[in-house]
């Protein structure tokens, strides 16, 4: 967990799960899970379990950190926090019980305004009736091309009341994305080793899109061999919508 993140959509990060599973060709080059093989390297306590090495990796099988629970109770300002970060709530290894410990966390500090993301939507749809949302929770799915656009009618049906996509790393044109029920669109492309290409009329769809649906558009990076490698802008303009914050 950090009081601070470098990623620009949001201000902190918060990972009471840590490690994942590769599902599909977004994750091929996941920076979270080199991170883990480096934190796990310099003895980092939370990345010791290691992941199923065909799917996974050093350092980053699915692991529940319950002492971690409290740490928005700590932060004194508000705060626009990424949940986990380093893992995926909703993958099938985290059991109920604890995604509605996290949510209770979420529910019982309305003074931080919180992003879930997922590319198990499917379990996402499946249990979003059980759980209580709050006001200040937002709910995301990853959508790095169009053969998972799937992924937003899934969302479609959960009762967050701000609804997102992450097109990151964007690997194809969205032919046939359809914004309906969704507040707000983050896209960019891939940063480090063996980066694919971002070709900027896929950016321009997206955001032509958005801006036809009034929608939020935020273009985080052109990617590269790092992040920041390549800018920001997008025909001379930085594009930094976001919803308003409910917190």
């Amino acid at each position: 967990m950090s009081d601070k993140s470098a990623i620009e959509w949001t201000e902190a990060t918060w990972n009471p799960v840590t490690g994942c599973d590769r599902v599909s060709t977004g994750c091929d080059n996941c920076y979270a899970m080199v991170l883990a093989k480096r934190l796990k390297a310099m003895g980092a306590d939370k990345y010791q379990k290691d992941g199923d090495p065909r799917t996974s990796g050093p350092g980053f099988g699915v692991t529940m950190h319950p002492q971690a629970l409290d740490v928005p109770r700590r932060w004194r300002a508000p705060r626009v926090v990424f949940v986990n970060s380093m893992s995926d709530l909703f993958h099938a290894r985290v059991p109920v019980g604890f995604i509605r410990d996290v949510f209770d966390v979420m529910r019982e500090t309305p003074q931080h305004t919180y992003q879930v993301l997922t590319k198990r939507s499917l379990r996402l749809k499946r249990l979003a009736d059980k759980l209580d949302w709050p006001a200040n929770v937002w709910m995301g799915v990853s959508v790095e091309d169009a053969d998972h656009l799937a992924r937003i009618d899934h969302l479609r049906e959960v009762p967050a009341p701000v609804r997102f996509l992450s097109c990151e790393p964007l690997l194809g044109p969205l032919d046939g994305l359809d914004l309906e029920g969704i507040g707000w669109v983050i896209a960019g492309g891939e940063s480090g080793a063996g980066h694919r290409p971002l070709d900027v009329e896929w950016v321009r769809d997206i955001r032509d899109n958005c801006n036809c649906a009034g929608v939020p558009f935020f273009f985080k990076q052109w990617g590269g061999r790092t992040p920041k490698s390549l800018g920001r802008e997008l025909d001379g303009q930085l594009w930094d919508g976001m919803p308003a914050l409910t917190a």
